[in-house]
């Protein structure tokens, strides 16, 4: 008898030893349920907290990379236009210099079909129409200024500006009859026109 009392006695104990290991798994699994169910308030705040570190790292970075882009394309369409004054000069000899940014291009964006000293056709349709903020080209608008003699216009000054300041460029650029390219280090505002404004420029390098 003592031993099967002693026998029903441990296998009573391993019984609840066995119910005892099992609630703690199925507690240890609820909590690690509760736990995978989602992030937490502090690692929600932590990602975001990243995200915005980054952003403020990476959004200068790209706003300076395309004026940096939109400052080199307006560098290119002066030296454009006065190559393109050459070629109109030499065509019309008469009128001189093309008076406008527009005279230099076409008529329409369709094209040129007859070259004209008020459509000249020497620059295209996106360049021609880039004489304002709202229709720039690549962040830069243009202006043109001529000084004329007898009816004739003997010098010009193209100067182009950033559309928005600080957004799409900041450099301003400018060149007169000489073709010698001129910035100055901050523009906001229009486009110079006159020689002796370009002139005050400095060359650019």
């Amino acid at each position: 008898m003592p031993w099967r009392k002693l026998w029903v006695s441990v296998k009573w104990t391993s019984r609840e030893a066995a119910k005892q290991k099992r609630a703690h798994r199925l507690r240890e699994e609820g909590h690690e349920m509760r736990k995978n169910k989602g992030f937490s308030l502090i690692e929600l705040l932590i990602v975001v907290a990243i995200i915005l570190i980054i952003a403020a790292i990476a959004i200068p970075n790209l706003l300076r990379a395309k004026i940096s882009a939109n400052e080199a394309s307006a560098v290119n369409t002066i030296k454009t236009i006065n190559t393109a004054q050459i070629s109109y000069e030499s065509s019309y000899p008469t009128v001189g210099y093309a008076p406008t940014v527009a005279a230099l291009g076409p008529s329409a964006s369709t094209g040129c079909t007859t070259p004209t000293s008020t459509n000249s056709c020497l620059i295209d349709w996106a360049v021609a129409q880039a004489t304002s903020a709202g229709s720039a080209k690549s962040g830069y608008y243009f202006g043109m200024g001529v000084s004329t003699t007898s009816g004739s216009n003997l010098g010009y000054t193209i100067g182009g500006a950033p559309a928005g300041f600080n957004q799409t460029g900041v450099r301003g650029f400018c060149s007169n009859d000489d073709g010698v390219i001129r910035y100055t280090p901050a523009l906001s505002g229009p486009p110079v026109t006159t020689e002796a404004g370009c002139a005050a420029y400095a060359a650019l390098p």
